[in-house]
């Protein structure tokens, strides 16, 4: 079986950029790219979680409509190992892997799809939820 170890490993091996998150043995924040959250990694046998914190949502499901159905599109068209969910007002990207039968290359493609998603996706989702804060405010002073 696979250990908090070998993931380390794993990451090395690709040249991730990581730290541990020192109150929390087995997590770590993998840095991405320039500007692009970092990714929250958990090792917590038997899977290994993945979440990246995209944003919160103003106003509710009549003014985040658009928003919304395009998480699902992109949930259901582009994402394999991740999906976009939405937990307590924030917009989640999230993924677990089992850990018995962790390898690199599963591991890499989860990363790999994440970082992806971000870089394709993020500005997209930004531009939806700044026109789902508008409307939120223009209904606001129109009540």
């Amino acid at each position: 079986m696979r250990t908090v170890y070998d993931v380390e490993a794993y990451l090395e091996k690709m040249n991730r950029r990581y730290s541990a998150v020192d109150d929390q043995p087995g997590t770590f924040l993998i840095r991405g790219g320039e500007k692009m959250p970092p990714i929250a990694m958990r090792v917590d046998p038997p899977i290994v979680l993945f979440r990246v914190h995209i944003g919160s949502v103003v106003g509710d499901a009549a003014v985040n409509g658009a928003l919304y159905e395009k998480l699902l599109v992109i949930n259901a068209k582009s994402l394999v190992h991740t999906s976009f969910g939405l937990e307590d007002g924030e917009i989640v990207l999230v993924s677990a892997l089992e850990l018995e039968n962790l390898d690199f290359n599963e591991l890499a493609a989860a990363l790999d799809e994440i970082d992806v998603t971000l870089a394709a996706q993020v500005p997209k989702l930004a531009e939806l939820s700044k026109e789902s804060l508008r409307a939120a405010h223009s209904s606001q002073r129109n009540a």
